[in-house]
């Protein structure tokens, strides 16, 4: 193979001998490059190379267009076929003052950006395309600055361009007796008392960070010399930024007023909500301050209203799981429970249930804080405490419409949980959340709320626990074999074959050297029949026993399965399982 590719390479038509920014002649080409580093076969360079020959372009952008390698692939090899530095921007600490040298539309139409200065006073600017012969004199017609050019991928380029210019985060102040259809004017967050303006521009600018980043939540902790700013994304908390000493009075009043809470009670804890907008896109804020130690503890909560429509099959589920589930939404009445922590996915399982479900035969409604997805055919209601609806109230209005189908947001207490499960047992079908550990737990979870256990038995369907894994990062994914004393202490002895491989994230600069990038669902499915419903007033390992034993497939086995498939890896398994089989 060695010598085949070394003929193969020897093909590739060179690159014209001018050089736009006077690198010599010999330069390695780039196929051959990639070819060396592996990062490509022949095969693929050839029918890029036959692509380029019919209908002209790039050679890195036909290859990545077909997807056979990756953009920091490409971006290192242009490196080192023309003699420059590659970087990566989410590894090198940028220097404002070189940042805003040049403004968004040149830096984006250049594909340019600076980012630091050498000791001599010379620009560093990283570029995607080192033979833009045109964009370099631009650039230096630009700055006007001795010059330095580094390469950078097209993905880290445009991820460091959005966190460099970010668009500006709208705040629309929502008042609970004013109708939502009502047309309110949008608030500007940078607009406000000049002496204000430093807190509502770093408030605005952290928010708009976290929200790109893909957090659920940012905490905002104040120290004895500062205020941190963590965010948790994928699912993990992360440092995001530090509020200096004197700001942190007016960060903490500019998030309180956004919630519409007492700026002046510092004492006691407050609950709040605001409606932004971001890049044009509608987000609800939850907001919790907590009296601490050294001042006023602020934590976000992120929502998405998104409109978008997510079938059951696009759960990832394994297929035995997904059986269970289909025949148990497909049942006239009973009660389909999703359990987990926060944040673990359940809601979106729902709306998942919801689309399978709406049709014109049947009437849909849901009584949600917030609503979190619109779904064209489909009656939902928000929960608004201080006007009266509760969970509670709302439902028993909501079964006098005749519904075929309710979903409750959530079961937080004794009253929602009867009215459920009454609603369950007189021809409704019921989609309800529930905060438990996992399946088997939920039933000790709804007798302690009082629920009669003749009720449970003859009501539920289906429970479905779940959590959220963070997936490998595809562009530094590796694969490795485990050792039988690692498959021991795994508890993977006679799980996997000998020789199968799983994978672990190596950190690159596409996931911030994290190894993760994204997150998927794991499932363990408990139908409520046969053995289990005559098991409900027995302890919780009981039925999760008598589960396994009819077939249930537990959460860990279901990471398990993640993991060889390359999609997560067993530290991530275990993290967000434990050690324990239930």
């Amino acid at each position: 193979m060695a010598d085949r590719r070394t003929v193969e390479a020897a093909s590739i038509p060179p690159f014209p001998s001018a050089d736009p920014y006077g690198r010599p002649e010999g330069r390695p080409q780039l196929g051959s490059l990639l070819l060396r580093d592996g990062v490509i076969t022949v095969e693929q360079l050839e029918a890029a190379l036959a692509q380029k020959e019919a209908e002209g372009g790039r050679l890195g952008e036909i290859l990545l267009r077909y997807n056979v390698t990756t953009a920091t692939a490409i971006a290192r090899a242009l490196a080192e076929q023309y003699g420059f530095e590659f970087i990566e921007l989410s590894r090198f600490d940028l220097v404002p003052s070189a940042t805003s040298l040049l403004p968004e539309n040149v830096a984006r139409r250049l594909s340019a950006l600076p980012i630091a200065f050498d000791e001599d006073g010379t620009v560093i600017v990283a570029v995607t395309d080192p033979t833009d012969v045109m964009a370099s004199d631009d650039l230096r017609l630009a700055l006007g600055l001795q010059i330095r050019f580094v390469v950078v991928s097209v993905s880290d380029l445009g991820r460091t361009l959005d966190r460099c210019f970010r668009a500006s985060v709208h705040v629309e102040m929502e008042s609970d007796v004013i109708p939502e259809e009502a047309e309110e004017p949008v608030e500007d967050i940078t607009e406000g008392d000049v002496t204000d303006a430093p807190a509502i521009k770093l408030t605005n600018q952290i928010i708009a960070n976290a929200i790109a980043e893909g957090a659920s939540d940012i905490h905002f902790e104040p120290q004895p010399h500062a205020m941190v700013v963590r965010a948790r994304i994928d699912g993990v908390m992360r440092k995001v930024a530090e509020v200096p000493t004197g700001l942190t009075p007016a960060v903490t009043s500019r998030l309180k007023i956004m919630g519409e809470l007492d700026i002046a009670d510092r004492r006691n804890a407050q609950d709040g909500r605001v409606s932004i907008r971001y890049d044009g896109h509608p987000v609800d804020l939850r907001i919790a301050v907590l009296p601490t130690t050294f001042g006023e503890k602020v934590v976000l909560r992120i929502l998405h209203r998104a409109s978008g429509r997510l079938a059951i099959s696009d759960l990832g589920m394994n297929p035995e799981a997904e059986a269970v589930l289909t025949r148990a939404l497909k049942q006239p009445y009973g009660a389909v429970l999703t359990v987990g922590p926060t944040g673990s996915g359940k809601t979106t399982t729902l709306y998942a249930a919801l689309e399978f479900l709406n049709d014109d035969e049947r009437s849909l409604a849901t009584i949600e804080d917030p609503v979190e997805n619109q779904i064209p055919g489909i009656t939902q209601v928000e929960v608004n405490v201080r006007a009266g609806l509760t969970f509670a109230s709302g439902l028993r209005t909501m079964l006098r419409s005749d519904p075929d189908v309710v979903l409750i947001g959530e079961v937080r207490d004794e009253e929602t949980a009867r009215i459920a499960i009454q609603a369950a047992m007189t021809g409704h079908l019921v989609l309800t959340t529930l905060h438990t550990h996992n399946a088997a737990s939920s039933i000790a979870r709804l007798r302690d709320m009082g629920v009669d256990q003749s009720l449970i038995a003859t009501s539920i369907n289906c429970i479905v626990a779940q959590r959220l894994a963070r997936k490998l990062c595809v562009h530094c994914r590796e694969a490795y074999v485990p050792t039988e004393a690692e498959k021991i202490a795994d508890g993977l002895k006679g799980v996997l074959q000998d020789g199968e491989a799983l994978y672990r994230g190596r950190g690159c600069g596409e996931c911030a050297d994290t190894g993760y990038n994204g997150r998927v669902a794991l499932y363990e499915v408990m139908p409520i029949s046969g053995k289990i419903r005559h098991l409900i007033e027995a302890s919780t390992e009981e039925i999760f026993a008598a589960a396994v034993g009819a077939g249930m497939i537990t959460l860990r086995e279901d990471g398990i399965r993640l993991c060889r498939a390359g999609i997560s890896s067993l530290e991530e398994i275990h993290r967000v399982t434990g050690d324990r089989l239930m």
